[in-house]
């Protein structure tokens, strides 16, 4: 890396801050005033491109490796720069060249092991859906001019699979954060979840491990910043003085996660190319990716196109992973829905002609039953954070005064249940360490306004270990909530450890 680079990122992160990356979030800005700094296009070549990828993919013999990674015969005639794994030549590997910077040191040979062993299960299960999704993603990848073998990463964040969500909200193949999702021009709404379709999103990740690698000049370093955010890795290159990530890994300032995450990489990579070393050649291959795709309206129901088309309705879910809701989005003049091969030429007889006859029409409806109530109201019952959803179906405002009796028509489908899969999101429960912070705040607020503030202590409290609040109430006989206001001081910030000295009377 140049020293002209380094300054440019010393004094990015200095800027940016903590920057987003596919595992940063900025939850305080609203996801519509994010502008992309650059548009997903999957232009009808890419996407015959990628089909043709997944149909030779299904011709393919060599079982020794993950199919969709770099194949690299001629290592001086590879179309790439290649990587010699140095020091694994005990191993007796098939493959020895990468198309990323591959080693083998003592933490990648602990994913290693873990993969051979205790994750054993996983990286099969891993590998059997990168038969589906991978021969895409390396066809994708190398378009944008970069290593198939960067595949990898997405294997490291989910394994392969579409709806993966982790408990920070990241969302699909290449776990994007809202945040950066919609700053690589992924659409992310009510009613869509690009970060979901693995080609979309895929272009996105291409998109984004491109910047990276032009702004720090290493892929170990573009890889952690994937993680961890560009602007912490801008920082631990000024904190080190270095640009080796295996440097930079032995300090303090990354967080395990983001030290842990290249050598996994590496370690997926290393297995997934030499799979018959590792006794991985009975590896059940999904079926590649394959579809055709028909054009449609706004508000289509899919449950409609599903049945004229005589296929099971979770096939077209599978088909589009990125559509959350029974119908395609209203404010779209036209929308792409995929269907399985050979059902395009059905779909130009039965439906081309008659697209109104598609559009959504079974909506749930729902009485109001209480007195003053607002569609806002509505919208929050039924956990609608998108006031423009009931505006669209009732043609109103959220501000509309309703009355007992008023009919407000909901988004569901009638006759489904509102807590199906398909709405999974809007009932899932925070994790229980959210949702134990939540209530540690509420309780707080609640003291702040009936507690009673002791003005001049004269009696204090050491804490000692296993003691709570709730313990200190009642060994000193002071009520919590004053408690709570007359040490606000401390628990403001924090809960109260060992040794610390609250006021009790």
């Amino acid at each position: 890396m140049s020293k002209s680079s380094l300054n440019k990122i010393i004094l990015s992160s200095f800027l940016l801050g903590a920057f987003s990356c596919a595992h940063t979030d900025k939850s305080q800005i609203s996801l519509e005033d994010i502008k992309p700094e650059k548009e997903v296009v999957v232009t009808s070549e890419l996407r015959q491109k990628a089909i043709e990828a997944a149909r030779q993919a299904e011709l393919h013999t060599d079982e020794s490796v993950i199919v969709g990674s770099s194949q690299i015969t001629e290592p001086s005639n590879h179309s790439r720069k290649t990587y010699f794994l140095y020091g694994a030549e005990h191993l007796g590997l098939e493959n020895y060249y990468f198309d990323i910077p591959v080693i083998y040191n003592a933490s990648v040979k602990k994913w290693m092991n873990y993969f051979l062993n205790r994750g054993r299960g996983f990286f099969e299960r891993y590998g059997a859906r990168a038969g589906r999704y991978a021969p895409i993603l390396g066809k994708i990848l190398e378009e944008h001019d970069l290593p198939r073998d960067l595949i990898f990463l997405a294997m490291a964040e989910s394994g392969f699979q579409n709806k993966a969500k982790s408990w920070a909200r990241a969302v699909g193949p290449w776990q994007f954060m809202p945040y950066t999702g919609k700053r690589f021009g992924l659409k992310i709404d009510w009613y869509v979840d690009e970060r979901r379709d693995p080609i979309k999103a895929t272009i996105a990740a291409a998109n984004y491990l491109k910047k990276l690698n032009e702004e720090f000049g290493s892929w170990e370093l573009a890889a952690a910043a994937y993680n961890a955010g560009e602007g912490k890795i801008g920082r631990a290159i000024r904190r080190y003085k270095t640009e080796n990530f295996w440097r930079i890994r032995t300090g303090r300032y990354l967080k395990p996660e983001t030290k842990n995450y290249v050598p996994k990489i590496m370690a997926l990579a290393i297995i997934g190319k030499n799979l018959k070393t590792f006794g991985f050649e009975e590896i059940d291959f999904h079926e590649p990716l394959d579809f055709e795709e028909v054009e449609v309206g706004p508000a289509t129901d899919l449950f409609k196109v599903a049945q004229l088309l005589e296929v099971d309705f979770t096939e077209i879910q599978r088909l589009n992973p990125e559509i959350l809701r029974w119908f395609t989005p209203p404010s779209a003049k036209t929308y792409q829905v995929r269907v399985p091969v050979g059902k395009r030429k059905e779909f130009d007889i039965c439906c081309k002609a008659n697209l109104d006859d598609l559009v959504a029409s079974d909506f749930m409806k729902y009485s109001v039953r209480g007195r003053r109530s607002y569609v806002s109201d509505v919208a929050r019952k039924f956990k609608i954070k998108d006031k423009k959803v009931l505006s669209w179906l009732n043609n109103t405002s959220g501000n509309k005064k309703l009355n007992r009796g008023d009919t407000i028509i909901l988004p569901f489908r009638d006759g489904q249940n509102i807590k199906a899969n398909m709405y999974a999101d809007l009932y899932e429960r925070p994790r229980k360490v959210v949702r134990v912070r939540r209530a540690w705040k509420k309780r707080i607020r609640k003291a702040l306004r009936r507690g009673r503030k002791i003005a001049s202590p004269s009696s204090f409290y050491t804490v000692r270990k296993g003691d709570s609040l709730w313990t200190v109430s009642r060994k000193t006989g002071t009520s919590l909530d004053t408690l709570i206001v007359s040490n606000y001081h401390i628990l403001k910030n924090r809960r109260i450890r060992a040794g610390d000295k609250l006021v009790v009377k």
